[in-house]
């Protein structure tokens, strides 16, 4: 078993200087922890990976595609692998649970 604490990760990465932290990679999948404060700029590009956010604390709007939404704690978004996306209009610093699968290469 593999156990995480939100706030020892939150350190890890704000220690590590990036915008995220990834802190679990399995044969069929990764996690790691995606940090936007309010104000930031989106870097994100298309992914070769099916990917799974999960909204732990912040406001922000995410396009997918062409598709626009609100999200906030607790928002959970699928985004399929090669489809561009960005978090924009961030309202309150962003934190995000990322799952990849199959691991982010």
């Amino acid at each position: 078993m593999k156990a995480f604490r939100l706030d020892e990760l939150e350190a890890e990465r704000a220690a590590n200087d990036g915008a995220y932290l990834q802190f679990v990679k399995e044969r069929n999948m990764s996690v790691g922890l995606y940090a936007l404060n309010a104000g930031d700029l989106d870097p994100q590009q298309p992914h070769r990976e099916d990917e799974v956010y999960f909204v732990v604390s912040g406001r922000a709007s995410i396009t997918v595609g062409t598709e626009t939404t609100q999200v906030g704690r607790g928002s959970v978004v699928y985004v399929p692998a090669g489809a561009p996306h960005k978090f924009h209009h961030i309202t309150e610093d962003l934190r995000v649970m990322v799952v990849f699968s199959p691991p982010e290469s």
